[in-house]
C-alpha cells in the first residue's frame, strides 16, 4: 500500500516513515511541505498528490501536542487538531482515499475505573482535549465513502522526541529517588505500534469502508505513571526508587484525566490487532537508544 502521511518529526511520523520500503511506500510531509496551521493550504496539497494517482491512503499523524501550552493557545491548538483533520478528511472523502486520524484518551474526564468504550461519552478537561474532540468530530462529519478511522490512543512513547521514558531515564540517572503520579492509570503504548495499526486499518479500510468508525488502540497491561516509571529505572539500568504521589502534588496547567484507560476489544474484532505488550515495547526503545547514545 501506498501511504500518504501528514506529519514527520512526531512519535508516530517517525515510525511510519521506518516503515517504508517493508511492504509499504510511505510519503511523510512534515510542516515544510505541508503546514496545518493552513488547512486549506494543507487539503489543497492532499488533492495535489491525489490527483498524481499515487497515494491509496492518508493517515493524519500530525498535531498539536503541547497538552499545557494549549490552555493559553487553544486557537493555535483548534487549528492543527480540529481544522486540518478537518479539512484533510474532506480532501481525502473528494479523492476517494481512506484516511486515518490519530486522537487521544484525553477526549475523556478520566471517570471511573472503567475503560472506555469508543462510544463512551466525552468529556474532556481541557483545552487539549476539546481539540482533539473536535478535530474528530470533523473526521467524522466528511463522511468519507472510501473509508476513515480515528484511533484513539494513550501515552505514547518511543526513542524520539520528548516523552516519559526519556524524561524518566535522564532524570533517573541524576537523582536517587523521584516522586510519580500514582493515581492516574492508562495504558502506555509505542509509537512504533501505533503506526502498524495505522496502516493495517488503511488497508482494512481499502478493503472494506463498512469497518469506518472510531477505535482505541493503547499497551497493556494498564498501569500508573508510577508503575510505569518502575519499569523504566530497573530496564533502563538505573538504580533510582519510585515514590508514589498524587496528582494534587503535581499539578499542571492542564488537568489530566485519572481514568485513560481504553477498551480495545472492537480493533482487535475489527482488525485483528491485539493491545501491544508495552513492556517488549519498552525494552526495544531501551535497546534502540543503547545503539545511539
Amino acid at each position: 500500500m501506498r501511504v500518504l502521511v501528514f506529519g514527520r518529526s512526531g512519535q508516530v511520523a517517525t515510525e511510519l516513515a521506518r516503515l517504508d520500503g517493508q511492504g509499504h511506500e510511505i510519503r511523510c510531509m512534515g510542516r515544510e511541505s505541508a503546514d496545518l496551521s493552513d488547512p486549506e493550504g494543507a487539503a489543497k496539497i492532499l488533492a495535489r498528490e491525489a490527483a498524481t494517482g499515487w497515494p491509496h491512503a492518508v493517515i493524519n499523524a500530525a498535531a498539536w501536542t503541547a497538552v499545557d501550552a494549549a490552555e493559553t493557545e487553544e486557537a493555535a491548538a483548534h487549528r492543527l487538531n480540529a481544522e486540518a483533520p478537518a479539512a484533510l478528511a474532506r480532501a481525502a472523502a473528494e479523492a476517494g482515499l481512506p484516511f486515518v486520524h490519530i486522537s487521544t484518551d484525553y477526549v475523556f474526564d478520566g471517570a471511573g475505573e472503567a475503560p472506555f468504550a469508543p462510544d463512551a461519552p466525552t468529556a474532556p478537561l481541557g483545552a487539549y482535549g476539546r481539540t482533539k474532540l473536535a478535530g474528530e468530530e470533523g473526521v467524522a462529519r466528511a463522511g468519507n465513502p472510501a473509508g476513515w478511522a480515528v484511533l484513539r490512543t494513550s501515552w505514547v512513547f518511543s526513542a524520539h522526541g520528548a516523552n516519559f521514558v526519556k524524561t524518566m531515564l535522564r532524570l533517573g540517572a541524576e537523582r536517587d529517588a523521584l516522586n510519580v503520579v500514582a493515581d492516574q492509570v492508562g495504558g502506555p503504548t509505542p509509537a512504533d505500534a501505533i503506526a502498524q495499526a495505522c496502516v493495517t486499518i488503511a488497508e482494512a479500510l481499502a478493503a472494506d469502508p463498512a469497518k469506518s468508525g472510531v477505535y482505541h488502540f493503547s499497551g497493556a497491561p494498564d498501569t500508573s505513571w508510577a508503575g510505569f516509571a518502575r519499569e523504566i529505572m530497573p530496564r533502563g539500568g538505573r538504580d533510582c526508587a519510585i515514590e508514589d504521589i498524587p496528582s494534587s502534588a503535581y499539578p499542571t496547567p492542564a488537568p489530566r484525566p485519572r481514568n485513560s484507560r481504553l477498551d480495545c476489544r472492537a480493533t482487535e474484532a475489527a482488525f485483528g490487532i491485539a493491545r501491544p505488550d508495552w513492556r517488549a515495547g519498552l525494552d526495544r526503545i531501551l535497546t534502540e537508544l543503547d545503539r545511539t547514545t
